[in-house]
């Protein structure tokens, strides 16, 4: 019987035995999962240590410190006339009820056995917030049968004693700093051994507007965040339905010509512009040459729709694609119209795609800023804007604005709420986000 291996150049092997080139094909396969791997960790960890930092500045921001007090409202004082009319009352500014804020400090002071021999009354008193006065004097307004009693009212610290007591101001810090010295920071210490201070959780951040380098415990987001609303507002009342019939047309109706070809082209160019870039046309077009107001939502959003209409366009455009050509051609065959067949079948089996593609849209425009702060939106805004549609014209800022400005500043208590203002802007984000995957995942349909 013949021996077939008796003519080959090397011993008959198993299938399962893997040769060099086997090995070395598996190697490089191994050596490519693993880089693979260690980009995917990278990636991780750098978000990891992005969302650390953000959380360790920026979750103090929620709390603020008070100092709980015991106010006589003297009725000699505040309510002069003693009719308890409110319209009487609001003669009395900030400046009397800082003084009988000022007095309760030091009457609570020495009821404690804290020692405050070694500061002036004017220090004393800078232990308090200027935002103080005003929180009683809208407190007093609102219920003007106050006056005349003896009421518990927590009052707003200073930044510097708030920043002493989340660790952003130290006893060395305080030697060179002109706006609080060690004695006060004793005194401090003095007053939480004895529960007169205390940190909780701060509703004002969300409702406050900016305020001044003075008085960085009382900025807050408010006026940001409904300039944003504003903003948001317009960008999809305009961009949806330009976006979406735009995409419509040239996706069902237009006749694929060299024109067709130029516009598909300039759209997904327009996707890549740089931010900064509408911003200059924005000042050009919308400001110097329609005249209207700077630092307005209107034109905040007009520049952002024009951001987010490519991103509509494409998406829209990949929705429809997506629907499969039976579903025309079975409109078509009994009898449906061509806009008919559009409106009543593409359109709503689409609708899941668009609906994602407008909110990943609007996600992007919610972050900007680079346009915003061409067009004056960087602007110091104290008031709110009024409800629209003229509040759309009057001056507002952006969260991401405000942002922004918090960290141009010198007082580490506005970096602190710029972190907190960041860790709000990515909660809408990833609000944003996440509906759009739930909206995908519930409605989508697979062909």
């Amino acid at each position: 019987m013949t021996d077939l291996s008796a003519g080959l150049p090397h011993a008959p092997r198993s299938l399962f035995e893997a040769d060099a080139r086997t090995r070395r094909r598996n190697a490089a396969e191994a050596r490519f999962r693993f880089y693979g791997m260690a980009a995917v960790a990278v990636g991780i960890l750098a978000l990891v240590f992005l969302l650390v930092s953000i959380l360790g500045n920026g979750l103090s921001s929620f709390r603020q410190t008070g100092i709980e007090l015991q106010v006589t409202l003297d009725a000699a004082v505040l309510d002069k006339a003693g009719n308890r009319n409110p319209e009487d009352m609001k003669k009395v500014t900030t400046v009397g009820y800082g003084k009988i804020i000022g007095a309760a400090l030091v009457e609570g002071l020495a009821g404690a056995g804290i020692d405050t021999s070694a500061l002036t009354t004017k220090q004393v008193s800078a232990l308090l917030s200027d935002e103080a006065p005003r929180r009683l004097r809208d407190m007093v307004l609102a219920d003007p049968s106050l006056v005349g009693q003896t009421v518990p009212f927590r009052a707003l610290a200073s930044g510097r004693v708030d920043g002493f007591l989340k660790g952003r101001v130290t006893m060395e810090s305080a030697r060179l700093d002109s706006n609080v010295s060690p004695e006060q920071l004793e005194v401090v210490q003095a007053m939480k051994d004895h529960g007169m201070l205390s940190l909780a959780f701060n509703p004002s951040f969300f409702t406050n507007a900016d305020a001044s380098e003075l008085r960085p415990e009382s900025a807050g987001l408010g006026v940001a965040m409904l300039g944003s609303l504003y903003m948001m507002i317009i960008v999809l009342v305009l961009s949806l339905p330009i976006g979406v019939a735009a995409s419509i047309y040239l996706e069902e109706l237009a006749p694929q010509n060299r024109w067709t070809d130029i516009i598909e082209v300039n759209i997904a160019n327009l996707a890549a512009v740089p931010a900064i870039v509408y911003g200059i046309l924005a000042l050009a077009l919308f400001i110097n040459f329609m005249g209207l107001p700077q630092s307005a939502p209107v034109v905040g959003g007009l520049v952002l729709t024009l951001m987010t209409l490519p991103t509509i366009i494409i998406a829209t455009r990949a929705a429809l694609k997506a629907v499969p050509p039976s579903i025309r051609d079975a409109a078509l065959g009994v009898g449906a119209s061509r806009m008919q067949t559009i409106f009543h079948h593409v359109l709503p089996l689409a609708m899941p795609g668009i609906l994602t593609g407008t909110i990943l849209g609007l996600a992007r425009a919610l972050g900007e800023s680079a346009p915003l702060l061409l067009i004056g939106m960087v602007a110091f805004v104290k008031d709110y804007p009024s409800a629209p549609p003229q509040g759309f014209m009057e001056p507002a800022s952006a969260l991401p604005v405000q942002v922004y400005q918090w960290t141009q500043r010198a007082d580490p208590a506005f970096v602190e709420r710029a972190s907190g203002a960041i860790i709000v802007l990515l909660v809408f984000l990833i609000a944003m986000n996440a509906t759009a995957i739930l909206l995908r995942r519930r409605f989508e349909r697979r062909w």
